[in-house]
């Protein structure tokens, strides 16, 4: 299934898409996608559903009908830093021998299509193209062999970035991965039976059509399994918390000379079968 949100920011209703890519409504089913919705027996009800039984929502998605973020109502939101080997070496940082975790805030998160702001004082806003893990079924300690069956599904993520307030401010990297916009998530959160081989799905960012990012995550250094596993050692995970993977090289501090967003920009994303992104960058206000 490919699930989504649809409808203006803070009103968004749940929703599936049908084998002509049109939304239906599933708001007369479920509340939200979130929470027990995405738990195994929640995904299963809504896989049963005929989605030609489903109210049409009327509009194409991603043109004149906005899509919010895939997921409702989110717990948590982990990144994970320096998971591709190559993307470490443009950072000129060495590849970590554990996985590193940082936090977006939640309030971060915004549609796959809208805008994103560069906060005040920023002289370093980048992008970072990502596969994004959702977790279903709840856990704490999981066994990498089980780790698999707590995942809901999969989407994409652009990992906004601030380098200066990350690298340069006194403190952990969160304070240039939280800004507000700085998390768009979606456009669809695809469950695994649909989603592919995540150990090899291209990946791509383009910044006013220059593609920068061309990747693959057959490069991450630590795979899906062992990211869940891994993070569960640290925190339990809830229905709804999302693990942002890591990103392939090409991001703009790598560029020589570094390209940083200024606004006016526009930036186009996507991850294959998962879908893609378009965000407008906008100066500070």
């Amino acid at each position: 299934m490919k699930l989504v949100r649809f409808g203006p920011a803070g009103q968004e209703r749940p929703g599936m898409l049908d084998g002509a890519g049109r939304v239906r409504d599933l708001s007369g089913r479920i509340d939200d996608l979130a929470g027990a919705a995405l738990l195994p027996e929640g995904l299963a009800a809504l896989a049963a559903l005929d989605p030609e039984s489903l109210p049409l929502v009327p509009g194409t998605p991603q043109a004149d009908l906005r899509l919010g973020p895939c997921v409702g109502r989110i717990g948590k939101f982990v990144c994970i830093g320096l998971n591709y080997a190559d993307h470490a070496a443009e950072s000129g940082l060495p590849v970590p021998p554990e996985p590193v975790i940082f936090n977006k805030w939640t309030s971060a998160v915004i549609g796959p299509d809208d805008d994103v702001e560069i906060p005040r004082g920023s002289v370093k806003t980048d992008w970072e193209v990502e596969l994004a893990v959702v977790i279903g079924r709840p856990g704490r300690y999981i066994e990498e062999a089980e780790a698999l069956s707590h995942v809901a599904g999969y989407c994409v993520v652009n990992d906004i970035s601030e380098r200066d307030f990350q690298m340069n401010r006194a403190g952990t990297w969160d304070k240039g991965k939280g800004c507000d916009t700085f998390g768009p998530i979606g456009p669809w959160l695809v469950t695994p039976d649909e989603a592919g081989d995540i150990d090899a799905l291209p990946m791509w960012l383009e910044v006013d059509g220059h593609r920068y990012q061309d990747g693959s995550t057959a490069t991450m250094v630590f795979r899906v399994p062992f990211l869940i596993h891994y993070v569960s050692q640290f925190m339990s995970l809830q229905p709804g918390d999302v693990i942002s993977t890591g990103t392939p090289p090409g991001v703009g501090m790598g560029q020589k000379p570094p390209v940083y967003l200024k606004g006016g920009e526009v930036m186009r994303l996507g991850i294959a079968g998962l879908g893609v992104q378009t965000q407008r960058v906008r100066p500070p206000r």
